[in-house]
């Protein structure tokens, strides 16, 4: 059967769930499409410091909060993984492997995920130490040492910000140079409280009582297996945009990431992107928040330029 929605917001992370909040209170018909848990990347955050109005919250207190308000207003939440999208203009439809959905508006809001270096600890340690995001959980790290895996502009960038909470931190990475631009390695270089490791290829998270104790690694040119101590290890490999069902849209750039404008429109009339989907430098709830009522709002007015045959074509 098909299901029909004015509105289908993919990915109920931050942005999604606020996106439905604002396309639903519009008194538009909303479904929130996910395959997994509402809340996203929130779920998997131990505590949560930086988001208005919480001095601090629990990520699933906080998911569970957005996911009441999203839903108030009538939207409806659907479980389905998207294999695809086909655009027919004024309609969309989204094929799943649970059924299709036909809608006049798509809002894309899968975000994207950390390349892992698929470590001993790695995953055991993951919101106990082990972090990819330095703005949301360096605070937990205040005078204590700490690690940061990689060698590009994100780990360079994101050690330095670490300075100004950390007692240390030391960089490591596989190579016997960064590869971070200039500017930042000038920066890293003169800073007293960053440390490198140069070719060093990580075997393991170590941990003690439960949270993150050093970087255990080889020296690529000795063989000598070292452990760098540490409270904190900050892993920056590399992020990818989980956009592979809408590769045939046209809306992706070279690195597969969903280019829109200000208004969250991409290329493709009635097709909007948000959150961590997108090309951009800041990947925070509060940016995804913003980016979801921007589209939802944008989707009640792209819907009043249709044509009364055009939504009934939807319907």
């Amino acid at each position: 059967m098909m299901k029909n929605y004015d509105v289908v917001v993919i990915g109920a992370g931050p942005g999604g769930l606020t996106a439905a909040l604002y396309a639903s209170r519009a008194n538009l018909s909303v479904a929130i499409l996910d395959r997994g848990i509402y809340g996203g990347q929130m779920n998997n955050t131990a505590e949560i410091e930086n988001y208005p109005g919480f001095d601090s919250i629990l990520g699933p207190d906080l998911s569970e909060k957005m996911y009441n308000s999203s839903t108030r207003f009538g939207a409806t939440f659907e479980y389905g993984t998207v294999e695809s999208i086909e655009d027919k203009g004024s309609k969309k439809i989204i094929h799943t492997d649970d059924g299709d959905y036909e809608t006049s508006v798509v809002i894309i809001a899968t975000g994207s995920q950390y390349k892992k270096i698929g470590v001993p600890g790695e995953e055991e340690m993951s919101g106990r130490g082990v972090s990819y995001c330095a703005v949301c959980d360096g605070a937990f790290f205040k005078n204590q040492d700490v690690a940061v895996i990689g060698g590009g502009d994100s780990a360079v960038e994101e050690g330095v910000y670490l300075t100004q909470l950390a007692k240390s931190v030391t960089i490591i990475h596989r190579r016997d140079q960064l590869r971070a631009q200039k500017i930042l390695q000038d920066r890293a270089f003169k800073n007293d409280k960053i440390n490198f490791v140069w070719n060093a290829d990580v075997e393991e998270i170590t941990s003690e009582d439960g949270k993150v104790s050093g970087v255990k690694y080889v020296d690529k040119e000795t063989g000598d297996e070292k452990v760098v101590p540490a409270s904190g290890a900050f892993i920056y490999v590399g992020i990818q945009p989980m956009t592979d069902p809408f590769q045939d849209l046209g809306i992706l750039d070279s690195e597969n990431w969903i280019e829109t404008n200000d208004k969250m429109e991409t290329s493709v009339p009635g097709v909007y992107a948000i959150g961590d989907v997108r090309k951009k430098d800041l990947r925070q709830i509060t940016t995804a928040v913003g980016d979801g009522g921007i589209a939802g709002q944008e989707a009640f007015n792209y819907i009043q330029t249709l044509s009364d045959a055009d939504l009934a074509d939807v319907k």
